[in-house]
C-alpha cells in the first residue's frame, strides 16, 4: 500500500515529537519541529495544518517552556480509544469558566464541540466547517491552554495585562510571564472575530457545546452555527491561514 506525502509527513513529525527533545512551533502559515533546547536548532521538518491538526489529535500537544508545543507525555499510549469504547480517550481538559476561572475537567479527548461540528454536514453534503476553520479553531484553543496553564488567571482576556509591544516573549522570562503573553494572543484573536467573539470563546476557549452556547447567549436555535462559521473565518484570517 502506497503511503502519501502527507501520511509520510506525519509520521515523520511523530518521531520527532517522541524523540529527546522534539518540539512544533508555528512558522508563517507552517509548522516547523526542531530537536533542540531553542530556535538556534535547526528545523528537521515542516509541516503544513493538516499535519499539525493530526499532531494535535495524536499523540496531544502540551505549551513548552520557552514557546512551541511538545507531545504530551505519557499520553500517546492512551491515544487509541479503550475495547468496547470507540471514539473515546479518557483524560483531563483545562477550559475558563464563565467568571474567568481556570478549570480543570475530565473530558473525552477524542472530542471537542470543534471536531464534533466539524463531522457535521449540510443537506448539500458540504461539512459544516471547512478545514481551515477547524484549524483555526484548534490553534486557538491550545494558545487559550498555554494561557491558563499560568498563575490564577480569574479574569476575562481582555483585562489582563499585555506583555508590551514587539515579538515574542523575551528571554529568561518566567512562566506567569509566558501565561500573560499567551492570554495577550489569546485577546488579539478573540478580538479579531468581531461579532462573534463571544460565541467562538464559548466553543472553542469553555469546550461549550453548540447549543448550549446558543442557550447562554441568548441566541435562536441554529444560528449559533452562522455566527461561529463567521468568526473562525476571521480567526483564520487573522492567523493567516489558507
Amino acid at each position: 500500500m502506497r503511503t502519501g506525502p502527507v501520511s509520510r509527513a506525519l509520521e515523520r513529525a511523530r518521531r520527532l515529537l517522541a524523540g529527546s527533545g522534539g518540539w512544533i512551533e508555528p512558522a508563517g502559515a507552517a509548522y516547523v519541529l526542531r530537536a533542540g533546547p531553542d530556535r538556534r536548532s535547526r528545523v528537521l521538518l515542516t509541516v503544513d495544518e493538516t499535519v499539525f491538526r493530526r499532531l494535535v489529535e495524536t499523540p496531544g500537544l502540551r505549551a513548552r517552556r520557552g514557546g512551541g508545543w511538545i507531545a504530551r507525555r505519557g499520553e500517546a499510549a492512551s491515544a487509541a480509544p479503550a475495547a468496547g469504547r470507540p471514539g473515546v480517550i479518557d483524560g483531563v481538559r483545562t477550559i475558563m469558566e464563565a467568571d474567568g476561572e481556570a478549570s480543570v475537567r475530565r473530558a473525552n479527548l477524542a472530542q471537542t464541540p470543534v471536531t464534533w461540528l466539524a463531522r457535521r454536514v449540510g443537506p448539500d453534503g458540504r461539512p459544516w466547517l471547512e478545514p481551515v476553520e477547524v484549524a483555526a479553531a484548534v490553534r486557538l484553543a491550545l494558545e487559550a491552554e498555554a494561557a491558563l496553564r499560568g498563575p490564577s488567571l480569574t479574569m476575562r482576556w481582555d483585562a489582563l495585562p499585555r506583555t508590551g509591544a514587539g515579538g515574542g516573549a523575551r528571554q529568561g522570562c518566567e512562566p506567569g510571564d509566558r501565561a500573560l503573553a499567551a492570554a495577550a494572543a489569546v485577546e488579539a484573536a478573540l478580538s479579531a472575530c468581531g461579532p462573534a467573539r463571544r460565541m467562538v470563546e464559548h466553543i472553542c476557549v469553555r469546550a461549550t457545546a453548540l447549543q448550549a452556547a446558543e442557550q447562554a447567549l441568548g441566541l435562536r436555535r441554529r444560528t449559533g452555527k452562522v455566527l461561529l462559521r463567521q468568526g473562525l473565518q476571521a480567526l483564520a484570517r487573522h492567523y493567516r491561514l489558507g
